[in-house]
């Protein structure tokens, strides 16, 4: 039995946290332009990329908690607390792949009911797009032994400047099932398992990196000190990036996300006393937080379901000035509707469990 004090949650990581699925939900909405134009870049470059926030707080939190960890216990938790939750708001998407394949994009139609279901959750990505993250992140509770072992022989970190080159290296794949129809249900599957894969390699460093900001919460005071530097390679990474992309040489999301995370956490960190004393905008980001995995489940179906109720591609489109700022006023609609709808939804399945006596609804809704 582990009766080691228990440590809370850091505040400014709370916060973090919050700001982190907001941005995801920016990823989903706010995007606008024509495929390949410089709009579209731009937009893409600040508005996609959160899950590199997510996976670094991930990290963090698991090596802030890891003076508690026990294998087994921990993989029961993450069971209770991240799969359960994973598949029964999977629900909702399994239902739409089976019921309206051509419109909801399901690749894998006419496969064997039983194995299209196996396919979605073990991808994540053709019944709730942004839920690949959990494949994912199930890579990191199996090797989470590993992680430890290797920190605490003092070697993991020393991997950082390795994982970050690989970070560099290896860019975010994609994928869409237009891309995948003429394959056979085989290769359709091993594409969306190499999309998880991808993502792994991709982002251990941002996961270890988490790790050892964790380790190491002094080092987040340098980051505030060096504020207008990591400022100017943000922006410069990141406009190598749209110019790189705009001219279909190289992606890379994730290398300016790694100075927003830095530069984000340092603020956060720096202001945390006066962020607390502001008791409302901190109790908002405290139920965001907390509300987090929720709206991750759940966000995607109101993004499908909002496009077709308006007729509106994911991307809006931008072919003149009046175009761009009528296409940004949508877009944004379509993100405080999305947030709002999931919040609202999240509360009252919330509030529905609790009176069925059901206290521990995390497991249920991720909340």
């Amino acid at each position: 039995m582990n009766d080691k004090p228990k440590k809370e949650i850091l505040n400014y990581i709370n916060v973090f946290r919050g700001l982190a699925i907001l941005l995801i939900l920016a990823g989903h909405t706010l995007q606008i332009g024509a495929k390949g134009s410089w709009v579209n870049n731009i937009s893409y470059e600040i508005w996609a990329g959160g899950t590199a926030l997510f996976i670094f707080i991930s990290g963090f939190l698991f090596q802030h908690l890891s003076y508690k960890f026990e294998y087994k216990n921990y993989m029961q938790k993450k069971w209770t607390n991240v799969i359960i939750p994973y598949i029964l708001t999977a629900i909702p998407g399994i239902i739409l792949c089976f019921w309206i394949p051509k419109i909801y994009l399901n690749p894998f139609e006419g496969l064997n009911p039983i194995l299209q279901i196996g396919v979605f959750l073990t991808t994540g990505r053709v019944h709730n797009v942004p839920v690949w993250f959990i494949p994912m992140i199930i890579i990191f509770f199996i090797i989470s032994f590993l992680l430890l072992y290797l920190e605490k022989k003092n070697i993991l970190y020393k991997l950082l400047p390795v994982l970050f080159l690989i970070t560099f290296v290896i860019p975010r794949s994609d994928i869409e099932p237009e891309w995948v129809m003429n394959m056979d249900y085989y290769h359709k599957y091993l594409a969306y398992l190499g999309y998880v894969l991808n993502g792994f390699i991709h982002f251990t460093s941002m996961y270890v990196f988490g790790m050892y900001l964790s380790k190491n919460k002094d080092k987040i005071d340098i980051f505030y000190n060096k504020r207008l530097l990591i400022f100017v390679l943000m922006i410069l990474t990141a406009g190598l990036d749209v110019y790189l992309n705009h001219n279909n040489i190289y992606l890379n999301g994730t290398i300016s996300k790694i100075f927003l995370t830095v530069l984000v956490l340092g603020y956060l960190k720096h202001y945390d006393e006066l962020i607390k004393s502001h008791e409302k905008i901190n109790n908002w980001l405290d139920v965001t937080a907390k509300y987090s995995f929720g709206l991750f489940f759940i966000h995607w179906y109101y993004v499908f379901a909002f496009n077709k109720l308006f007729n509106m591609p994911k991307v809006l489109p931008v072919s003149s000035i009046g175009q761009f700022v009528s296409s940004s006023a949508l877009a944004s609609v379509r993100y405080l509707f999305v947030l709002a709808v999931s919040f609202l939804t999240l509360f009252v399945l919330k509030k529905l469990l609790n009176k069925l006596k059901i206290e521990k609804t995390r497991t249920f809704i991720g909340v």
